[in-house]
């Protein structure tokens, strides 16, 4: 398989968002039981190299003109830092004239070569989901010898030297982060980042929603409270 893939063109905060996924499958870091795309036959943490660049990058640029994209979020299925052609790819969009924002789970902000990659960004997203180190390993199942203080570590000490736009997004998942010694801890974590924006958000997906999701009351009371800064 090889090419990119988009959303339809969608409004947010009055700009026109062109969402790109730039891996023909699945590539990631971790291999999360609540994954929306399904398990990571592709577990990896370096860069590999994926036919059909070449004529896809001529395509995004089309997408990009002809939908008079005024923000382009590189939003992959799994981490697009293991695309090879990742900085070159951001730096064609920059060519455009167009604010870019990349989609990260945030653990290869730790290394010297994505951080430079993810600094040519306007925008960079991160994100958690569960907050001890034994979730981390059985639901998230990382790479061997991955834990969730480095995880946490690699977001702040990319913060501090970045100068876009950090943004942050918080999962609450039901019977893993949405009790409150969760969610203070939760609150220390955001402190710790300190973020530009943070988002929060919960289990949306059908299969998922019903085992994981919280209801409105408590999600409401959750966001009041990691929001209230």
């Amino acid at each position: 398989m090889s090419g990119f893939s988009y959303k339809d063109i969608y409004i947010e905060d009055v700009k026109r968002v062109l969402e790109v996924n730039v891996l023909p499958e699945k590539h990631c870091n971790f291999d999360c039981i609540f994954c929306p795309i399904g398990r990571s036959q592709n577990k990896v943490d370096v860069q590999k190299s994926f036919e059909g660049y070449k004529g896809s990058l001529v395509e995004l640029g089309n997408m990009i003109d002809n939908s008079n994209a005024e923000l382009v979020f590189i939003n992959s299925k799994g981490e697009a830092l293991v695309h090879d052609k990742i900085e070159e790819i951001i730096e064609f969009i920059k060519t455009k004239g167009v604010p870019i924002r990349l989609m990260t789970n945030g653990y290869l902000l730790g290394e010297n070569e994505y951080i430079s990659i993810a600094n040519k960004c306007n925008e960079v997203l991160g994100e958690i989901k569960v907050i001890t180190e034994e979730d981390f390993r059985k639901v998230q199942r990382p790479i061997d010898g991955y834990t969730l203080e480095r995880y946490i570590s690699n977001m702040v000490s990319f913060n501090k030297q970045y100068n876009g736009n950090f943004i942050f997004e918080v999962t609450i998942i039901k019977g893993y982060n949405d009790d409150e010694k969760s969610v203070q801890k939760l609150k220390g974590i955001i402190k710790e980042i300190s973020p530009d924006k943070v988002i929060i958000s919960r289990m949306e997906d059908e299969i998922f929603k019903k085992k994981l999701g919280i209801t409105d009351e408590r999600f409401k009371e959750i966001s009041r409270i990691l929001l209230d800064r």
